[in-house]
């Protein structure tokens, strides 16, 4: 059974946030309501701009539309990286959160994997996440302040057939955000990562078999898969002062058995 759904309590009041790839139903959209819930200022950034502008749409009759800022970014560029963060301040004012949830997948067997499926999954997994997460370094570092959360995988730990790309790129999630948190620690910035195991969404569905999905669901001590926003809740936490002593990171988010 599902649980109830949880109310905000005004965690990050008066903060801004960025989310990467919140657009749509999945977990990056999840996160910018859960966000706005807590009080936040959230710029969400996609690299879809339509369903860029229905997510923010969406968003600003939950919360009011001068809470919610939309700026199109493609985390494989730099350039629309740093045009991310100059807006968001330009707009807003200093970020304060930033979560990290762009990432792509796919399937394939690695013998019949080409180097371009390769190095596309990498550049927007694990290079988008080192772009967004040095971009927002290098402006809070100077300021003394700042949370970022990795959105990895439990696919970064275990073992997929077909997901050699993805994995890679989820563990090298795993080790930025320890790195980058080491370095961060003496500026007085956390980064941390949230590591889900099954989170079902539209988009998921569609770029998954069913029966991978039901074997999956299987491994869940649960029985289910958890929702976008239950992935959202520990973001949440990750991002709040009631985890202020956390750093470097990886919270498994996840029922799963062996």
């Amino acid at each position: 059974m599902t649980p109830s759904y949880v109310p905000g309590h005004g965690l990050l009041d008066g903060r801004v946030a960025v989310v990467t790839a919140a657009a749509g139903t999945g977990i990056g959209g999840a996160c910018a309501r859960r966000l706005l819930e807590e009080g936040a200022h959230v710029v969400v950034s996609d690299a879809h701009e339509r369903r860029l502008k229905e997510t923010r749409a969406a968003l600003g009759r939950l919360a009011g539309p001068g809470r919610v800022t939309a700026v199109p970014c493609d985390v494989t560029s730099e350039e629309q990286v740093q045009n991310l963060f100059a807006v968001a301040e330009r707009r807003v004012g200093p970020v304060d959160v930033v979560v990290n949830n762009a990432g792509l997948g796919g399937t394939a067997k690695l013998v019949e994997m080409a180097d371009e499926q390769w190095a596309r999954v990498l550049d927007v997994t694990l290079t988008g996440t080192m772009r967004c997460t040095r971009a927002a370094l290098a402006r809070m570092q100077p300021r003394g302040r700042g949370v970022i959360v990795n959105n990895a995988s439990v696919a970064g730990w275990r073992a997929q057939e077909g997901q050699a790309h993805y994995a890679a790129a989820k563990a090298g999630v795993m080790a930025l955000t320890r790195c980058a948190a080491i370095e961060a620690a003496p500026y007085g910035v956390r980064v941390n990562a949230v590591a889900p195991s099954l989170a079902m969404h539209p988009h998921l569905a569609k770029v998954t078999t069913a029966e991978l999905l039901a074997e999956l669901t299987a491994k869940e001590a649960f029985g289910r898969h958890a929702e976008p926003w239950e992935v959202a809740n520990v973001i949440v936490f990750l991002a709040s002062d009631y985890s202020s002593y956390l750093t470097g990171e990886v919270v498994s988010v996840s029922s799963q058995h062996p």
